[in-house]
């Protein structure tokens, strides 16, 4: 919490003395339709997610077990400890200094930049430095891209808030299937699944990494087309 609020608190301090901005450039003060862009995040990237671990299933014949009985308190725990770990990344990658790029470079260069730095900061957070070449281009590539759609989300919405919603809803609904740390499998656990050659798990590990961002431009895109006055926040200075 302490790390968070020395975000915040940076964050406040470079808007102010270079852009002479508010903290809520950022569009992190949860007015009513900040709110509502949390929640269409929220809620999209967690049937997203659930749609990319129900092909998963299917194409390798997992067998999950679901944990009983299921402990909510763990699951609440786990929503906490992911919002915060979510706000505190998307304040450093699509916050003041992305916001301060896009003023300084324009969007196009901003994002390729945030996105890049998201990819390669996954590789340091991964454990995965000492890796092989392939491996690490793989988490660059996905966790860039999906940097890059979220950065893309917080130009176009002016607000931290629907990448932010996103950002959670992938990380909650991961720790209800997988292992993870503090939080994992809180609903299921993985019992089994066939084994594929290792190019046939390339091909469906690209997948799985970049059909939920591709999903996700596409449907960003099509919201700004649908109703823009919803996502267009007019900034506070």
């Amino acid at each position: 919490m302490l790390g968070l609020l020395v975000i915040i608190v940076v964050s406040w301090v470079l808007l102010h003395f270079i852009e002479k901005k508010s903290i809520d450039a950022l569009g992190i003060i949860p007015y009513e339709k900040r709110l509502i862009q949390f929640l269409i995040g929220l809620f999209f990237m967690m049937l997203v997610t659930f749609l990319t671990i129900y092909i998963e299933s299917v194409v390798l014949t997992v067998d999950w077990q679901l944990k009983s009985p299921i402990d909510y308190t763990l699951i609440f725990k786990s929503f906490m400890y992911h919002l915060r770990s979510a706000l505190t990344e998307d304040l450093i990658f699509r916050g003041a200094i992305l916001y301060i790029l896009i003023s300084k470079l324009g969007a196009k260069w901003a994002l390729l930049i945030s996105a890049a730095a998201f990819g390669v900061y996954h590789v340091f957070s991964y454990g995965m430095t000492s890796e092989r070449f392939v491996p690490i281009f793989y988490v660059i590539l996905v966790t860039g891209f999906t940097g890059y759609v979220w950065a893309y989300t917080f130009n176009k919405t002016k607000s931290i808030m629907m990448a932010l919603g996103f950002h959670l809803g992938y990380n909650l609904v991961m720790t209800f299937f997988y292992t993870s740390q503090p939080y994992g499998e809180l609903l299921f656990t993985e019992l089994s699944r066939i084994n594929v050659s290792e190019l046939n798990g390339l091909y469906y590990a690209l997948f799985k990494g970049l059909f939920p961002s591709i999903i996700t431009l596409a449907f960003v895109k099509f919201l700004l087309l649908f109703d823009l006055k919803l996502f267009i926040i007019k900034q506070q200075t």
